[in-house]
Formats: structure tokens, C-alpha cells, sequence
């Protein structure tokens, strides 16, 4: 098998790893319903005050309807309040609850110890996962995997000698 056999899928996995470990992390924190999407849109709206679905997106580098889910999910979980923009009822706003904010010392040791973690992992790669991820993005942002795998649907495949 090829280094980019199931690239799609090994890369889940890791994602699965990276995950699951701040998963079960907080579930022994105590922070059983909490998810890691909620982390950066928490640290934002706690540092800078309640923002909007889109300025969260564009902060974090993820999409507006992702960033939606994930505020709506929060709301769910008692964690954000959604309101109408001041300047454009359109606009939706998110909020901290109480709740959220009792979190923020946890939430800011487990950010602490997760970057450590982090940087600890990255010094036994080859290169900074962080690095290649940058890397991946701006080469997708350049030319997106739909083009690259249709430019080789067109060719006839290559056959072994």
C-alpha cells in the first residue's frame, strides 16, 4: 500500500485519536456533555465578548454553517444564548451563559496542558503536524481535491510495467 492509499481515512483516525483523547479527557474533568468545537468558539466569545456567527467562523478558519451548528449546539447544552444582531437582526450573536463562564478556569488549565500536549507530540514528528495542516489547506485552497482527482479521471490510469 501506497504512503496516500486512505489518506481520507487514516486521517480521520487521527482526528478520531486527537478527539477521543480530549474526550475521555474531560469526561474525567467532569465535563461530560461539554465537546472540543466548543473550545474555541468559548475562548473568542470569553476574551473579546459575545461575536457573531461570522466573525467566530472567520476567526477559527471554519465555515459560518459549522460554526452555527456548533452554537446551536451549545445553546442546547446551556453552554450560549443566540440573539439578534444589534445592527442587523439577520445576524446572530452568540452569548455565554453563566454556565460557560463557571467553566473558563477548567477550560483554561485543559487549553494550557492540551497546547503542552501538543507541542510534545509535534517534537516527535518529522515535521509540525500544525505546519502540514497550514500546508494542506493553502494547497486545497489553491487547487481543491475535486480538481486534482477529476484532472486524473480524465487520463487513462497508469498500468504496472
Amino acid at each position: 500500500m501506497a504512503t496516500n492509499d486512505y489518506l481520507g481515512t487514516r486521517l480521520r483516525h487521527l482526528l478520531d485519536q486527537l478527539e477521543n483523547g480530549l474526550t475521555s479527557l474531560y469526561d474525567d474533568l467532569g465535563l461530560t456533555d461539554y465537546r472540543p468545537r466548543y473550545t474555541p468558539v468559548i475562548r473568542l466569545v470569553a476574551a473579546r465578548g459575545p461575536q457573531s456567527i461570522k466573525d467566530l467562523a472567520t476567526e477559527i478558519g471554519v465555515t459560518h454553517s459549522a460554526i452555527s451548528q456548533t452554537a446551536n449546539q451549545m445553546a442546547r447544552d446551556g453552554l450560549a444564548r443566540l440573539q439578534a444582531g444589534e445592527q442587523d437582526a439577520r445576524q446572530r450573536v452568540v452569548h455565554l451563559t453563566d454556565r460557560a463562564r463557571a467553566l473558563l478556569p477548567t477550560l483554561d488549565a485543559e487549553w494550557h496542558a492540551t497546547r503542552a500536549a501538543a507541542t510534545e507530540l509535534e517534537a516527535e514528528l518529522p515535521h509540525p503536524l500544525g505546519d502540514l495542516i497550514d500546508a494542506a489547506l493553502a494547497a486545497l485552497a489553491r487547487r481543491p481535491m475535486h480538481d486534482r482527482i477529476s484532472s486524473h479521471l480524465a487520463a487513462p490510469p497508469e498500468t504496472a510495467p
